[in-house]
């Protein structure tokens, strides 16, 4: 039998030394041009962006809401002083303004002559009775409503456990519907409360030369005092079992923070306990961010939403 030649390694031995000497080539030509980012490599990733915000001071108003009707503050009923006299002629209409003094209506005496019905004070004619050739009577219809000086109140009502709080030139907001915003003050305070519905009333004097409608409806905010303090927008805050949270971003960390939670208004929410000032608070908390996750934080206006 043959012998067989030994002086070198099988064919395909070659083969795969070869290969393996070509990938350790590129396995080194790949670690020089992309060296592994370390720990501390300040372009590694760490974590999801999320947009924080400090936590700042701010001021809140106190509000009790009462709803109600538009009424005037002071009307005036103008009869004739003698009786058996007849209407001749009708001067003014409900919703004029009249002056002190105007002329409102004629009327013929039976025995001939006239005499003026006159305003007695300014304001705006609310009703009229008069129409001519009517008797006009001293104890019957007035002739005339007056709303005196044309200045009205909002009557609103209140739950008993609010009226405590309201005082005189308290100031209001009010909303009128059909008539938009206007501006009050508290004149004053009802003394009782409406025993079925534990409601109570309250006399908000309109500070507006705006004409209105008797019995419009309207709300009113009334501003009883302010608190100030921390706050953080409502998107921030989390309810849950553990309570009232927010989460907050220290060392690039989220830390979950319970927190006393006061006024609220315009999307802001008083924080009474649990932040300090200048907090990096994230904006919008979610369930998705837990305890001790690494997060990227970006500044509101620096790309953040």
């Amino acid at each position: 039998m043959a012998s067989r030649n030994r002086t070198g390694p099988p064919m395909n031995h070659l083969v795969s030394r070869a290969l393996w000497q070509k990938w350790a080539a590129l396995a080194t030509l790949l670690l020089v041009t992309h060296p592994a980012r370390s720990a501390d490599d300040p372009d590694a990733p760490k974590g999801a962006a999320v947009t924080v915000l400090k936590a700042a001071k701010t001021c809140f108003a106190n509000i009790v809401d009462a709803s109600g009707i538009v009424m005037p503050r002071e009307e005036t009923a103008i009869r004739s002083e003698r009786q058996g006299l007849k209407v001749a002629e009708v001067l003014a209409d409900p919703g004029d303004v009249v002056t002190a003094g105007q002329t409102l209506a004629r009327l013929t005496l039976p025995e001939g002559g006239a005499v003026n019905v006159q305003a007695p004070v300014a304001g705006t004619v609310s009703g009229s009775s008069a129409t001519v050739g009517a008797m006009a009577s001293g104890r019957g219809e007035a002739l005339f409503n007056i709303i005196a000086r044309s200045e009205y109140d909002l009557v609103g009502l209140v739950p008993t456990s609010d009226i405590a709080k309201l005082a005189v030139n308290q100031t209001a907001a009010i909303h009128i519907i059909g008539a938009g915003d206007v501006q009050g003050i508290v004149r004053r305070v009802g003394p009782t409360v409406e025993p079925n519905s534990q409601l109570g009333q309250v006399f908000i004097g309109i500070t507006s030369n705006r004409r209105l409608l008797v019995n419009s409806s309207g709300r009113a905010q009334i501003k009883i005092g302010q608190s100030c303090g921390l706050a953080v927008p409502l998107t921030a805050i989390l309810y849950g079992t553990a309570g009232t949270v927010v989460q907050v971003v220290k060392r690039d960390r989220v830390e979950t923070k319970s927190v006393e939670v006061g006024l609220m208004s315009g999307g802001q929410v008083e924080i009474k306990g649990g932040l300090s000032e200048g907090d990096d608070v994230v904006a919008r908390a979610g369930a998705l961010l837990r305890e001790g996750d690494p997060v990227r934080p970006i500044p509101v206006g620096a790309g953040g939403s």
